[in-house]
């Protein structure tokens, strides 16, 4: 699960850790308000920022620095009034509601700072880089040196000392230090609370030398956070921070009935039972030189309900132009698959071509199911194998 920027703000500003204030809005009226209670500098910066789940807001327009409230006024209509465009959003761009008007910083240094599970080491990993404010990947593929890597423990988590060697190592100085080390141990101690996949402060700026502030300060100015869906039932508070206006309508839709679904870019649905199958017909789908149009696993205990809403779900996308069913029943029976696949299929109405095959308990049973409705889904065809089934749903759509 993903949350929005303003949402990580306030996660960090809860761990104490130094962030600007700022104000989430959703109409320009609120943006003009919220600027005139930001403004305490002379001259006043302020940052109006729009808040969807994707990257490449700055490139797209869509992170403003401005001076005035009539400013942050004109960046508020054109943000709201505009789909934003990034290499990191469909090709329609995303709708923008929600905008985050916050103070702006003098900046005199970025840094890159963030923990994530590293799966090769099998443990979580604190990620560093004296080159932050930047795209971190095209930094790991140029400069993989620039990028640092402390390994947690996984009891004990983040130990101060990492901290600080680390801090020595991005060429901070002085209180820079203390004021690091303190963030990078608040920020390893909320990953490991929240249950976070990633907690990512980029960037996280030193700002320049002042007399109160010799050294200046270390302050998080942007950041971004995604959790472990499997352990939001304890994480009832972040779970109450998940907004569904970002997420695919039909990946909600599937969610709702119990499906697993990921829309992709093909033209032929698939629905099948079990992760590891779904992903093996999507395979053979490609090999026989078709491209899969989603993942969708109904799960290992298929209902006649479950079923149909999967093909309202896999027939609501217009790239379809095909659909190939594979089910094994294990503990399912195929001849009760087979009847719960010709009625959603009668209910929902079928004018593309439909590939089915069924392996498993009861399998001759649900064949004569499915020959007996031949005549009623004309478009539906059996196969005899995974193999076969790739080939006639290839040759259908081509």
């Amino acid at each position: 699960m993903r949350i929005h920027e303003f949402q990580a703000r306030a996660l960090l500003a809860g761990a104490d850790i130094p962030t600007p204030d700022g104000e989430m809005v959703t109409t320009v009226d609120a943006a003009a308000e919220a600027a005139e209670r930001l403004i305490t500098d002379k001259p006043p910066v302020l940052v109006v920022k729009a808040q969807v789940h994707a990257g490449g807001r700055g490139k797209a327009g869509f992170v403003k620095v401005v001076n005035t409230v009539e400013e942050v006024r004109e960046a508020a209509t054109f943000m709201l009034g505009n789909r934003m465009v990034s290499p990191q959003t469909p090709p329609e761009g995303l709708v923008v509601d929600r905008l985050l008007i916050a103070s702006g910083v003098d900046i005199e240094r970025e840094i890159y700072l963030a923990i994530a599970t590293d799966r090769g080491r099998r443990t979580n990993t604190l990620i560093a880089s004296a080159e932050g404010g930047v795209e971190i990947e095209q930094v790991a593929e140029a400069r993989p040196d620039a990028i640092l890597k402390v390994p947690l423990h996984p009891l004990d988590g983040l130990s101060p000392f990492q901290a600080r060697e680390l801090a020595f190592k991005l060429g901070l100085k002085g209180r820079q230090v203390r004021q690091f080390t303190h963030v990078a141990l608040r920020l390893a101690d909320l990953f490991q609370e929240t249950d976070a996949s990633l907690a990512e402060i980029n960037p996280l700026v030193v700002t320049p030398a002042t007399p109160e502030d010799p050294d200046g300060q270390i302050v998080a100015i942007d950041a971004k956070f995604n959790f472990d869906d499997n352990a939001l039932f304890r994480q009832q508070a972040i779970a109450e921070l998940f907004d569904p206006s970002e997420e695919d309508p039909d990946e909600m839709r599937a969610k709702d009935a119990g499906l697993s679904f990921v829309a992709l870019d093909g033209s032929i649905g698939c629905l099948v039972n079990g992760a590891g199958l779904a992903m093996s017909t999507m395979d053979i789908i490609k090999l026989h030189g078709g491209e899969p149009a989603n993942f969708l696993d109904v799960g290992g205990d298929a209902s006649q309900e479950s079923v149909t809403e999967a093909f309202r779900i896999i027939l609501g996308e217009d790239a379809v132009k095909g659909v190939l069913v594979n089910i094994f029943g294990g503990i399912m029976q195929c001849d009760r698959i087979a009847r719960a696949i010709v009625s959603a299929a009668e209910e929902v109405g079928f004018e593309v071509p439909l590939v089915v095959r069924l392996e498993g308990t009861n399998v001759e049973k649900a064949r004569e199911v499915l020959d007996s409705a031949g005549e009623r889904l004309p478009t539906m065809r059996t196969a005899t194998d995974l193999g076969d089934a790739a080939r006639q749903i290839c040759e259908a759509v081509a």
